[in-house]
């Protein structure tokens, strides 16, 4: 009998040192755990994950719904090209670095952030490729995603620091790896930094918010939401092209580029506020139309035949956008 006891009690703390040692030791970095690799089929909180942020930056147009179907794979493999991964529609550990999420999950964020190098002119690798392809996501990068710092990454580092507020010194460390949405960990639904607008010298961001409202009111009125979003992200995306006028100002009065401005309809038709919404979501760097440059109505008489050579994007509500 005293033998049975002797068992049962050596069988409960042996017990009770297991479950300490999972449930109540503090977690680590080191044990944190592995997102796990998503393809078709799968569904939980990460394809949520995946599908609430494809769908923030405009690739997907479904419901997070955490089923990986079609549409989501669709969207995986629209992200992929675009940001010069493999296109396989599986969500590994490099399209989960490209969407701005560590590859684990769990962990102190101070121990994340700090796995991340400080990058700098003349460094190379998979940092440096992943910093790229942020940036050429966001606008402030052309050329290729090769994973080498110099000239070309060196001046879309300074680019973007310059219009997030921080210090333009072209080094990529702990502020800027978190304003690129790559601090280590998930990136906050609130904090997404993107390509924001910065007003010109001696114009306040109401005044541009109110020119981008008129211009999404009087060129898209009628058009559903994402279609008024569309319209201001062309607009941005013309400001931030080297070849347009590099101010809202300067893009809005080009000579005959928007009908509404030479007949002076965005004068007479105030916003509404949905176009004050959209003007400030597209500011912000929401783009569904993949980085149009153009737009426009294909059931209505075109006076110029060249724009149908420009290769055509996504078509939301009544208009075509295209580079």
């Amino acid at each position: 009998m005293k033998k049975r006891v002797y068992i049962v009690l050596i069988m409960m703390l042996v017990l009770t040192g297991v479950l300490s040692h999972y449930e109540l030791v503090p977690q680590t970095g080191v044990e944190a755990q592995v997102r796990p690799i998503l393809y078709w089929g799968t569904r939980g909180s990460s394809v949520r994950l995946v599908q609430w942020k494809l769908q923030q930056w405009g690739y997907y147009r479904g419901a997070v719904d955490g089923v990986f179907g079609t549409g989501t794979s669709q969207a995986v493999k629209r992200f992929q090209a675009r940001n010069g991964l493999r296109v396989d529609g599986v969500v590994g550990p490099g399209t989960w670095r490209a969407l701005g999420f560590s590859t684990t999950t769990g962990g102190t964020a101070a121990a994340q952030t700090a796995a991340r190098p400080t990058l700098y002119w003349g460094s190379r690798g998979s940092s440096v490729s992943l910093v790229q392809s942020r940036l050429r996501q966001w606008g402030y990068y052309k050329g290729s995603v090769d994973g080498i710092y110099g000239n070309g990454t060196a001046q879309a580092v300074r680019s973007f620091q310059a219009k997030n507020g921080l210090a333009v010194d072209g080094v990529v460390g702990p502020r800027t790896w978190a304003y690129l949405g790559l601090g280590g960990g998930q990136a906050a639904a609130p904090t997404v930094q993107r390509a924001r607008y910065t007003a010109s010298r001696g114009v306040s961001s109401s005044d541009s918010v109110n020119l981008l409202a008129r211009l999404i009111a009087a060129e898209a009125e009628g058009e559903p939401y994402r279609g008024q979003v569309a319209v201001g992200a062309v607009i941005m995306n013309r400001v931030r092209s080297p070849k347009f006028p590099n101010s809202l100002n300067g893009v809005a009065f080009q000579p005959h580029a928007f009908e509404s401005v030479t007949n002076g309809l965005v004068w007479r038709r105030s916003p509404s506020q949905t176009a004050v919404n959209a003007a400030r979501d597209a500011m912000n760097g929401y783009d569904p139309t993949y980085g149009s440059l153009f737009f426009w109505n294909p059931a209505k008489p075109i006076s110029s035949t060249w724009i149908w050579s420009r290769p055509i994007q996504v078509r939301i509500g009544s208009h075509v956008f295209a580079r």
